[in-house]
């Protein structure tokens, strides 16, 4: 659970791999990772409704595809939009994204009044993925405070050409973030991008971004580290204000 200066009716939390009902290299808490999750339906099943006893209501699922589209939610939607993050203002209406080494970043207003979750991998981070949530959201910067969850660590994270051209680029501070392995190769600090690309929004309230998904097999799921693996679930809402 994120400990970062917001609002008391902002709640948000990331699941770890433990509690649910999958099993083998599912096990055992896999809330779904689309068409490449071979998990048993059955299970995913169980599992997001386990979530749900923990919410308001079941959350709006994304179709995410590591881009930079960002769902506005007034009201839970049964299908799935397609997007990589979700904002809205309305309260008890869980947003959720599905990670397994992909960084989920929260972000919220200090009043509590409106709140947004981005998944954010390093194709979604170079395309600005963080950027168009923090303009849905509608609040300045100075006004959001992130915190970011568990994701790929920096010693876990080795990247080629590709990838490091692609912040670089366009940002020559981002290449404090890369540390040259053998020629094409570096060590990728996803936590040390997204923070830079909060900096460029105004962010500067910055939490969280210690925990390192491929380092912590028991606690979570990772892509990089397990290949055929299941996804956590990054959720945050606002809760009604109190009669």
């Amino acid at each position: 659970m994120p400990e970062w200066p917001v609002a008391p009716r902002v709640r948000a939390f990331v699941t770890t791999r433990n509690g649910g009902v999958s099993r083998g290299a599912y096990a055992s808490f896999n809330v779904g990772g689309g068409s490449a999750d071979r998990d048993e339906p059955a299970a995913v099943t169980q599992n997001r409704r386990l979530l749900a006893r923990h919410l308001p209501r079941p959350p709006t699922w994304l179709t995410q595809v590591h881009g930079t589209a960002v769902a506005t939610l007034a009201a839970p939607q049964a299908a799935p939009p397609t997007a990589d993050a979700a904002v809205t203002r309305a309260p008890a209406v869980p947003l959720a994204v599905r990670v397994a080494d992909c960084l989920p970043v929260f972000l919220a207003d200090r009043a509590g009044t409106v709140v947004a979750v981005a998944h954010a991998g390093w194709r979604g981070l170079a395309s600005g993925v963080i950027e168009h949530t923090v303009e849905a959201m509608g609040s300045p910067g100075a006004d959001i405070v992130a915190w970011l969850g568990p994701g790929i660590g920096a010693d876990a994270f080795e990247v080629g050409e590709d990838v490091h051209r692609a912040f670089t680029r366009h940002d020559r501070t981002a290449a404090a973030c890369f540390v040259a392995q053998r020629p094409g190769k570096w060590r990728a600090d996803l936590a040390g991008l997204a923070r830079l690309r909060l900096a460029a929004c105004g962010i500067g309230a910055v939490h969280g971004g210690e925990w390192c998904t491929v380092r912590d097999p028991a606690r979570f799921y990772s892509y990089r580290r397990d290949g055929t693996t299941g996804r956590m679930a990054a959720v945050i809402w606002i809760e009604p204000e109190q009669a």
